[in-house]
C-alpha cells in the first residue's frame, strides 16, 4: 500500500484552480489503486502556527529536559512530521502569491524541517553540515499562476521564487523525486488560461502511470 500526504494551501475553496489540479489527481490516482491511502491536511483553510521564539527554545531543548509547555508547543509540529513519515508520495497544490509560496505553506515547511526529525546538523561534514534524515519520497507539485512564463527559460523565470524553493527546502522531507504541473493566465481570464488548465489536467494521468511504475 502507497501513502500519499495530500496538502492544500490555496486560501480559496471555491473556484481555485491548484486545489481542482489536486482533486483531480487523488481522484485518479484512487480509482486505479484503490487499496492506496491518502492523508490529507486542508493548510489554506486551517494553517499551521508561525515558529516563534518559545518554539525555537523547545525544540532545541532535549527531550528529556521538555516541559508540558515544550511539548505543547511542538505538538502540532510533531503531528505534521509523523504525516510526512509515514508518506511515500507528498502531494502539494498551491498557488503563486506574489511569486512565492502561500504564508501557510511556508509555515508548514518550518514546522516539519526541524533538527533532529527530518534533518541531522553536523559540522564534521564541512560546509555542507545539514543532512536530511528520510529519502526516496516523491514530490508532486501542482501550481497555478496569475501571469505566465514562471517555467526555466520563460519570461518571469527569475521572478519564480515558488517552485525552486520548494524544490529546495523539499531535500529535507527526503525527496528524491520531482513532478511539476504548472497553470498559468489565471488573471488574464482568456484562451491560453483555458488551454493551461486544459494541459495540465489532460498530463495527470501519464504522470500517474509515471509516478506508480516505482510504487506498484
Amino acid at each position: 500500500m502507497v501513502t500519499i500526504l495530500q496538502i492544500d494551501s490555496s486560501a480559496r475553496k471555491q473556484g481555485s484552480v491548484s486545489r481542482a489540479l489536486s482533486k483531480a489527481f487523488k481522484s485518479q490516482w484512487h480509482d486505479k489503486y484503490s487499496k492506496d491511502k491518502f492523508i490529507y491536511r486542508d493548510i489554506g483553510s486551517t494553517p499551521p502556527e508561525f515558529i516563534s521564539e518559545n518554539w525555537i527554545a523547545a525544540v532545541f531543548t532535549p527531550e528529556d529536559k521538555r516541559t508540558g509547555e515544550h511539548s505543547s508547543l511542538l505538538a502540532s509540529s510533531d503531528l505534521f512530521i509523523d504525516e510526512l513519515t509515514e508518506a511515500d508520495i507528498i502531494l502539494i497544490s498551491t498557488p503563486m502569491y506574489n511569486y512565492g509560496m502561500p504564508a501557510s505553506l511556508k509555515a508548514w515547511f518550518d514546522q516539519v524541517i526541524r533538527i533532529n526529525k527530518t534533518f541531522t546538523f553536523d559540522l564534521s561534514r564541512g560546509d555542507f553540515p545539514l543532512q536530511p534524515v528520510m529519502s526516496g519520497k516523491t514530490l508532486v507539485l501542482l501550481t497555478s499562476c496569475g501571469e505566465f512564463g514562471f517555467a526555466v527559460g520563460g519570461i518571469r523565470e527569475e521572478m519564480n521564487h515558488l517552485n525552486p524553493h520548494i524544490r529546495s527546502v523539499s531535500n529535507y522531507l527526503g525527496v528524491t523525486e520531482h513532478h511539476e504541473l504548472r497553470v498559468e493566465y489565471q488573471e488574464f481570464g482568456d484562451k491560453r488560461h483555458s488551454q493551461s488548465i486544459k494541459d495540465a489536467h489532460s498530463s495527470i494521468p501519464k504522470l500517474i502511470e509515471q509516478i506508480a511504475k516505482k510504487y506498484h
